[in-house]
């Protein structure tokens, strides 16, 4: 199969992807309205109630920085520059595009990124995040 087949078969994977998130961020942001206009009823419901609206919001900013880089892949097929480095220019191995159809960068220019950024959260691979262990954060 050629890089161009490749490459059309990954843009069908990121607009069925992108069309997921949609449905479950409209799905997610409604059900964090509906639990804002519940009333609790003791602090221990209200306590649960805070810490799970905690993780849907984290949940949600999680997937909306996915969508956001996914939309901006699929605009880049618009332009003919999927599938290219923005660092470096060269095209970005299939099998990096596989696992993260999304990827803007390939290894050695996202390796550079990560090393001489000085912001430990920058370096969290957000698209992984739910990959992690505590161990892989704590390493991080």
């Amino acid at each position: 199969m050629s890089r161009k087949e490749s490459l059309q078969k990954l843009r069908i994977t990121l607009v069925r992807r992108r069309d997921a998130l949609r449905k479950a961020l409209a799905g997610d942001l409604s059900l964090l309205r509906e639990l804002h206009q519940q009333k609790t009823g003791d602090p221990l419901d209200a306590a649960a109630d805070t810490v799970q609206d905690e993780l849907n919001s984290q949940l949600v900013e999680v997937e909306s920085r996915e969508l956001t880089a996914i939309e901006e892949a699929i605009n880049k097929f618009q332009h003919g520059t999927y599938g290219d480095c923005e660092e470096c220019g060269k095209p970005i191995p299939l099998n990096r595009l596989r696992a993260i159809p999304y990827a803007s960068d390939c290894i050695d220019c996202r390796r550079l990124a990560e090393r001489g950024s000085d912001d430990s959260a920058a370096s969290v691979p957000w698209n992984r995040i739910f990959d992690m262990t505590e161990a892989d954060v704590v390493e991080g």
